[in-house]
């Protein structure tokens, strides 16, 4: 399989994390680890990638966050959705729904004329 496009780990990242955040808190290493898992080892994000998107979602208020110290003793901040940020993941899978809806229709339109 291609890797994936800049455009679309972009484009997904959003609901993503929200989807993960939504069943429980988390920090960064662990939410790039769920994504390796998520995708069946498909999807592999750096923290380059996921800390930009972090901060971005923190300061428009979607997700919050705290320093905690772990077992091992080291601080980590941890993420947690918030209300307005449940309502940015309701919208996101309403729009993720459509775009496959959209493009199952089309792929089968697709194979009905092969």
């Amino acid at each position: 399989m291609a890797e994936l496009s800049k455009d679309l780990i972009a484009a997904s990242a959003t609901p993503l994390i929200l989807s993960i955040l939504s069943v429980e808190e988390s920090y960064g290493y662990e939410i790039i680890k769920k994504i390796t898992e998520i995708s069946d080892d498909k999807i592999h994000w750096k923290e380059g990638t996921l800390y930009p998107v972090l901060h971005k979602m923190e300061k428009s208020g979607i997700i919050n966050s705290k320093w905690k110290v772990a077992e091992n003793g080291r601080k980590r901040k941890y993420y947690q959705i918030n209300k307005r940020g449940k309502k940015v993941l309701d919208d996101e899978l309403d729009h993720w729904r459509l775009i496959f809806n959209s493009l199952k229709k089309l792929w089968s339109e697709k194979e009905t004329v092969n």
